[in-house]
């Protein structure tokens, strides 16, 4: 049997190698797993696991990569088909297009530092501002509080890993949840911070996640309805839909997942204002103002 170490990317044997792990910790005979490219953390018997090889590797990439793009390319649709219905509406339907916006925030509670910098770049590809924090999911709801003062964001997003064990329970037993309940209690920190949904929007969760839970703590997107695993950047095409969404509009459930890759199944939530602002005349100092603030991406 071929050794293996820390960081290896794996697959299981007794799953037919459907998802893509990498290796994060070993212990005796059973290694603890984080999906590469959905939110899923588990553990297997190390007899259990067979290393990637690089060919096989490169296959898989390739068709996650593909999957990326068509959701990115359809999100750019819709935000070019929003960007000219409010063009319209800003100016009456007249020629006059100088206008100016004040976008959301994002600030972005990550629990797996590799997932953060992915979904930092999408966030940069959608021209969103944001705030990463990579955080142990245990202790987001410690930090939340200080954070939300400090940072003051429009939107957060409360992300990691979970699983569900159908050995510690059933469906509804929060005990069975590798991470739910410590993402609820967060979500309910950020609560008594700010209350009011639609001024402080939030997604809560990842593969597998208490959705029922997150949704009754104050989330209004969350994951997974059906139990089943989400990809490491859906939730921030949900916070992309309601910042690009003028705050006089609500986005509807199905307008704010139906451009992720995993959809009704595995994320769902409430009827959410959205919060994009738009105002006139444009100034040339408020370009300069754009671009400072196109800098104002940063990690923790």
């Amino acid at each position: 049997m071929v050794s293996l170490s820390i960081g290896d990317l794996v697959t299981r044997l007794s799953y037919k190698n459907d998802l893509l792990f990498r290796i994060v910790s070993l212990k005796e005979k059973r290694a603890i797993l984080h999906g590469e490219d959905i939110r899923l953390e588990a553990d297997a018997p190390i007899d259990d696991l067979i290393r990637v090889e690089d060919r096989d590797l490169q296959k898989r990439r390739l068709k996650v990569k593909e999957q990326e793009e068509f959701s990115y390319r359809l999100f750019r649709q819709d935000f070019h088909l929003m960007k000219e219905k409010r063009e319209y509406q800003s100016t009456d339907g007249y020629q006059y297009t100088e206008y100016f916006q004040l976008p959301a925030s994002v600030l972005h509670l990550d629990g797996d530092q590799m997932y953060l910098r992915k979904c930092i770049t999408l966030y940069q590809r959608l021209g969103l501002q944001v705030h990463g924090v990579h955080i142990n999911e245990k202790e987001m709801q410690f930090e939340i509080g200080d954070l939300i003062r400090k940072i003051q964001p429009n939107i957060i997003v409360i992300t990691g890993h979970d699983s569900f064990s159908k050995n510690k329970g059933r469906k509804n037993d929060l005990r069975a949840y590798r991470h739910s309940k410590f993402f609820a209690e967060t979500v309910r920190e950020a609560r008594k911070v700010v209350p009011n949904l639609d001024e402080l929007v939030i997604f809560a969760g990842a593969c597998q996640s208490h959705f029922e839970s997150l949704i009754r703590a104050g989330a209004n997107f969350a994951s997974s309805p059906l139990r089943i695993n989400i990809h490491a950047l859906d939730p921030v095409y949900i916070a992309a839909k309601i910042a690009y969404t003028p705050f006089m509009e609500k986005v509807s459930v199905w307008d704010a997942l139906r451009n992720t890759l995993t959809g009704e199944k595995g994320m769902g939530g409430i009827e959410t204002r959205g919060l994009l602002r738009t105002g006139m005349p444009y100034l040339e100092e408020d370009q300069d103002q754009g671009q400072d603030d196109e800098e104002h991406t940063t990690y923790s």
